[in-house]
């Protein structure tokens, strides 16, 4: 993967936007070309630690049989390459939300795709961009050829395999982990219910923590306790009301059979009263 050793005294072919154009062959006998569009990395909202300004080169319309390691090969003629990244669009790199293994990837799209390459060197960005069309850098060579169509899908499907005792191991140091993180957090849980336990008659203790550090905020077991507390009092206080309603309503009755029995008695006593009259005829 390198250049022909033959020179050549020509120049460097800069086309519009900034862009040094690069000729691409895939074997040294290949009679078509690819070009490649470099430029020096110059973004101001760069936030990428990554990607120091004076040291990266963006790379465009490189071919899908060009893997990092490749395009690292390919480069490493102008300088030393410290690291490539290759992606579908440009831009700042979005952090994975969740870490998968590394045996559990999807599959990477094969597409034209663009580049950051990364000198230890500001000079081999220079050397890249000063590098003439009419010298074509070489993919594939006898000393390191690189594989394609048939070839290529056979030994990407024999490197899709892994060793039972490789998974196993990787299963189990992620478990390890796993149960570390759930011990920790039981007794995390443990001692919050511990500083936060209630006694008889619902003191809650109170304990000093150490200096310099905030004031956390109740557990879930704090909460929970606190929920169970006070279903408690709504549960009483429907129970008092409850008896209270009772009393009302034996009270009402109550009444109610006083006026019914005095009732009775009015009508009795004026039916005495008429059978005393005196009648003569």
């Amino acid at each position: 993967m390198a250049a022909p050793k033959k020179k050549h005294a020509s120049s460097a072919c800069v086309i519009p936007g900034g862009f040094t154009v690069l000729s691409l062959k895939f074997q040294p006998n290949s009679v078509a070309q690819h070009q490649l569009c470099v430029k020096e990395h110059r973004v101001r909202a760069e936030k990428n630690v990554k990607r120091p300004l004076d040291r990266t080169l963006f790379v465009l319309n490189i071919p899908p049989y060009c893997s990092e390691s490749v395009v690292k090969e390919l480069f490493s003629q102008f300088g030393s390459v410290q690291s490539v990244e290759l992606s579908e669009k440009p831009g700042s790199t979005e952090p994975e939300t969740i870490s998968l293994s590394k045996y559990f990837r999807p599959a990477h799209k094969q597409c034209f795709k663009m580049g950051y390459i990364v000198f230890k060197n500001a000079s081999s960005v220079a050397a890249a961009k000063a590098h003439p069309l009419d010298s074509p850098l070489i993919v594939s060579t006898k000393e390191k050829p690189v594989q394609t169509g048939l070839q290529k899908w056979i030994h990407e499907y024999k490197q899709s395999f892994v060793k039972p005792e490789t998974l196993q191991e990787a299963v189990d140091e992620f478990m390890t982990k796993y149960d570390k993180k759930k011990e920790e957090e039981a007794e995390r849980l443990q001692k919050e219910a511990e500083q936060q336990q209630e006694d008889e008659e619902g003191w809650v203790k109170v304990t000093k923590g150490s200096k310099g550090v905030k004031a956390r905020p109740h557990s879930e077991v704090a909460n929970e306790r606190a929920l169970q507390k006070e279903d408690k009092k709504k549960k009483r206080k429907e129970l008092l009301n409850f008896y209270a309603w009772q009393r009302r309503d034996t009270q009402r009755e109550h009444i109610a059979q006083l006026r019914k029995k005095f009732e009775e008695d009015k009508q009795r006593i004026a039916l005495l009263r008429s059978q005393r009259k005196f009648r003569p005829y």
